[in-house]
Formats: structure tokens, C-alpha cells, sequence
């Protein structure tokens, strides 16, 4: 099939949740004979990649972003105009659509591949088209609401806002799409709570769940320093839920786990770090370090005991987790943390909401080298079995004989 995909960053290197789901979902299309265009936003340091992007066997069409927060004003003032999610009026950029439109009017597509909500608007609006599919990579509206719980009680409102406005447009996604692919059951039931309530029956046929998938073969278990008292995190730091989680714990729970494990260190890994966690590192420079971001995770990996994934917000899948999973590195996260992998607590992870509990577990799986190896065998066992790209992703043959 001839598939016009479009994307709002280059999919590679594969370093974050979204491009690990995004990268892997390409390399299957290739690999199954199908003719992939990729339309895709590219920011400058983004554009040595698309060169391998191009080597996988894509054709690749590139429109530069760049994005500033006078600029993200102005486009929040413009979605009380249209009605529109901000996020929508952020990416609604002149040279994507045209972009889009010229590749319709040179190729015939059989199928047009939107990766997340900001790529839906430039497959709806026309007359005739190709068969259409949105993959969700979550249930945004749920994020919001997530965020929104956690806000200063100031910001309540504005948040509130937003995520009326993307669970409504989400629906009319669901509704206008041919398709779509949700990761996780809970974001499959969020994405059909903004369906016109006469569609919401029709709608939810036209939903499949399919994993976020991860490469085992690649990321092979690490071996741990033994005797290490070191507790890793990382994340996309500018991206709010990632920041959000880890600063919770770094302000709430490490301090717990400091009181009755003194020799503790903390790493946070990820590019953006915010100024008050570099500030913290700069404050005790022999207990938390604050790297940045990183072109290799496996060093920091050995050289940690545990890895922690502190989630109070967000949505679909943790591929950090995943990930985690794949290089037998035992870990503790929360319950949004977990949601929708088939992880269950005390055999692949432990899993602590509050910051007491957290703060518990996160000592005990320090002091417990039996239960180390206990959570890293099964993990890495877990993902083998149930989010190997190769084995998850046929599921998406399904989905696209649809087209046909």
C-alpha cells in the first residue's frame, strides 16, 4: 500500500516514549512492502536523522518548527476564537498544509497515517480521500485532567478548559476518522467519552487497541552494579507530566528514602532539566546529580540499583517502563505509571501512590537484592513476551486490510 504518514516530530533516534512507538511502527510498515511517505515537522537539530529515516527506506518530507512561548500566546488566544484545542492551533502551520496537499494531489495514497493529535487536522477537511487512520498515543483530554488535579488551584480553570476542548475534539476524531488506534484500554474508553453519544456504538468498532512495542534484541539486560545505593529516573524533562512526577519525587519522597537509607543517590536523566532540579543537584552535589540528556542510558544504568518511574499524570503508555522491563533494571512506579502494561505488582514492579508508600518501597527494593533479581527476571521476561515490536505490531495488519 502506498501510506502518506504524518508525524509532529522525526521519529528517531528512538530516546522518548513517542518515538519509540513511532519508529518501531515505521520500521514494520517497511518491512511489510508498504510504500511509506513520511510528512513529518523537523526542528534543526532534528535534521541529521532524517537520513536514516531515508536509509529504512522512507520517503521523507521535512517542514521546519520552531516554537516560542509569545508565540504559544498567541495561539492560545486564537483557540477561544475557533473554539479549538490550543494544541491544535499550535501545529496548524501554512507549510504543512500545503505540504499535505501537494503530496494528495501528486500521489495516490491508499491510506493517510495521523501519529497524534496534532497530525489529525491535516487528514480532515477534504473532499475524497484516502482511507484514514489516527493513532492515538493517548487519551490527551485524560492528561490535562491529570495535570489539572495536581495545579496550582490559579491555573484549575485554564486547565479545565483545554481538556474540555480536547476531549471534545478527540471525539469528533473518533467520529471522522476510518480508524483508530488506541495503546491501552483506559485510553480506548477516554478517546469514546467526547463521541456524540448516537455514535459512540458505531465508533467504538472502529477502535483498536495495539501496544506500544519496544525492541528486546536491542536493549539487552543490563548488568547492575551490585553493591550500588544509586536510584535512577529519567524522562522528556520539558515535557510537564515527566517533570511533574519526577520533582514529586525528588521533593517528597527522596527525603523519606534519605532518612532511612543515607548512603541513597539520586540521577535524573533527560534533556531540559528545569532550573529548580539543577538547582537541587547544585545544593547537594554528592547526592543528586542531574545529567541531562544523554546519547547512552547503559552506564547510568549499571552503575544504578533501581530505576523509578514517578507518574501522577499522563496517559497511554510508559515506555520508560517498558523499557526498564527489557533491561531487567527493577523498578518502582505508581499506578498511572502502570497503566495498561500487564505488570503486576511484587512480580514485575512494585507499585506505591503516595509518597510514604513510594518512599517505602523504593527502600525496600534498595535493600533487597533477592527481590531485585526477582522483578528483573520477570520483567525482562514480560517483555519479551508481551511488547517485542515484532511480535506486537502484527496486530496492525488487521487495521490496514481494512484499507484495502
Amino acid at each position: 500500500m502506498r501510506i502518506l504518514f504524518l508525524t509532529q516530530i522525526i521519529p528517531y533516534p528512538p530516546d522518548a516514549g513517542p518515538r519509540v512507538k513511532t519508529w518501531h511502527v515505521l520500521r514494520y510498515l517497511v518491512g511489510r512492502g508498504h510504500e511509506v511517505t513520511l510528512a513529518s515537522f523537523v526542528r534543526p537539530d532534528e535534521l541529521p536523522h532524517i537520513a536514516v529515516l531515508e536509509q529504512l527506506g522512507l520517503t521523507v518530507h521535512a517542514v521546519p518548527i520552531h516554537r516560542s512561548r509569545v508565540a504559544d500566546v498567541g495561539y492560545w488566544l486564537r483557540s477561544h476564537v475557533t473554539g479549538r484545542p490550543f494544541l491544535i492551533e499550535r501545529d496548524d502551520l501554512k507549510g504543512m498544509r500545503q505540504l499535505v496537499s501537494q503530496l494528495l494531489s501528486d500521489i495516490d495514497f491508499d491510506v493517510i497515517h495521523a501519529d497524534q493529535l496534532t497530525m489529525t487536522q491535516f487528514a480532515l477537511g477534504m473532499g475524497e480521500r484516502p482511507f484514514t487512520i489516527f493513532d492515538a498515543h493517548n487519551a490527551v483530554w485524560t492528561i490535562w485532567e491529570r495535570m489539572r488535579e495536581n495545579a496550582p488551584w490559579f491555573l484549575k480553570p485554564v486547565y479545565k478548559i483545554e481538556e474540555n476542548r480536547i476531549q471534545r475534539y478527540e471525539g469528533m476524531l473518533v467520529e471522522q476518522f476510518d480508524h483508530t488506534m488506541a495503546v491501552i484500554k483506559p485510553d480506548r474508553d477516554s478517546l469514546l467519552r467526547g463521541v456524540t453519544n448516537s455514535q459512540t456504538a458505531a465508533a467504538a468498532q472502529r477502535i483498536s487497541v495495539i501496544p506500544i512495542a519496544v525492541d528486546t534484541t536491542a536493549l539487552q539486560p543490563t548488568r547492575r552494579r551490585p553493591a550500588s545505593t544509586n536510584i535512577m529516573t529519567l524522562g522528556s524533562l520539558h515535557y510537564p507530566p515527566n517533570a511533574d512526577g519526577i520533582r514529586w519525587f525528588l521533593n517528597e519522597v527522596f527525603p523519606l528514602v534519605q532518612e532511612q537509607a543515607p548512603d541513597v543517590t539520586l540521577t535524573i536523566i533527560g534533556k531540559n532539566p528545569p532550573t529548580d532540579f539543577v538547582q537541587a543537584a547544585a545544593q547537594l552535589p554528592d547526592t543528586v546529580k542531574v545529567t541531562g540528556y544523554v546519547t547512552d542510558l547503559t552506564p547510568y544504568m549499571e552503575a544504578a540499583a533501581l530505576m523509578v518511574v514517578p507518574v501522577r499524570a499522563g496517559g497511554g503508555m510508559r515506555v520508560r517502563l517498558l523499557e526498564a522491563f527489557a533491561r531487567a533494571m527493577p523498578a518502582v512506579t505508581t499506578t498511572v505509571g502502570l497503566e495498561g502494561i500487564e505488570a503486576v505488582h511484587g512480580r514485575e514492579v512494585l507499585v506505591a501512590d503516595d509518597a510514604v508508600s513510594f518512599a517505602a518501597a523504593t527502600v525496600r527494593l534498595l535493600g533487597d537484592k533477592s527481590l531485585q533479581r526477582h522483578l528483573a527476571e520477570n520483567g525482562r521476561s514480560l517483555a519479551e513476551t508481551h511488547y517485542d515490536w515484532q511480535a506486537v505490531l502484527g496486530q496492525m495488519d488487521a487495521v490496514y486490510d481494512l484499507a484495502r
